[in-house]
């Protein structure tokens, strides 16, 4: 599994920590991690939430992240952005059991954690825990397990759902601002990891061309 890490400007300040939390529990797994940033430096192409949403499509429907990490000062802009997408089930994380809950009955592809609300002291502590129970099980097991099959059954009826209810991502794109979308994409390592992970196509072509 390759994951992504993408912080936005309010808690730019934490990608080393996050990232460094996440690396702990999910490299001994055999899993690799691409920190996309924003990272640590002030003004180092800042990235708003709704981008951390472009960004995150772009990398989850072309295979350049199996998984993607991300979050906000609440967490919430971060997940309704994100769920804004095709091709994206993102989370909203507080805790160990938020993390355990949503990977087994609702086996997303997303989390967004509130990397503000409510952390201080130990936050280091509280994101491996969460991470080492987003990866506990296979995802999609069933919690409890007497309930797997019903759950299953439902996550094919959302992915239908919502198959049906979203537009080709390269459209959305280019119905947005274009600043905003090549905004997403302006990260120091960006193009360098996109590149070599996300599979060749429309997409990967369409994001490429915004930034060369």
């Amino acid at each position: 599994m390759r994951i992504a890490l993408i912080n936005e400007n309010s808690q730019n300040a934490k990608n080393d920590l996050i990232f460094d939390a996440l690396k702990k529990v999910v490299e001994p797994k055999g899993f690799e991690v691409d920190n996309y940033g924003m990272y640590s430096a002030e003004g180092s192409a800042p990235l708003t939430y709704v981008q951390n949403g472009i960004l995150a499509a772009a990398l989850l429907n072309t295979g350049a992240a199996d998984f993607v990490v991300t979050g906000c000062g609440t967490g919430e802009g971060a997940m309704l952005a994100l769920n804004s997408f095709p091709g994206v089930i993102c989370g909203h994380v507080e805790d160990p059991l938020d993390a355990y809950t949503f990977a087994q009955i609702n086996d997303g592809n997303a989390m967004a954690i509130p990397f503000a609300l409510k952390n201080g002291w130990g936050q280091e502590l509280q994101l491996k825990y969460i991470f080492e129970q987003m990866w506990l099980e296979e995802p999609g097991s069933g919690y409890p397990k007497e309930r797997v099959v019903p759950e299953q059954r439902n996550k094919k009826i959302l992915d239908g759902v919502r198959a049906a209810a979203y537009r080709p991502l390269v459209d959305i794109y280019k119905d947005l601002d274009p600043e905003l979308v090549k905004g997403a994409f302006a990260g120091e390592h960006f193009k360098e990891l996109f590149e070599a992970h996300a599979a060749d196509g429309e997409i990967k072509d369409y994001v490429l061309s915004l930034i060369d």
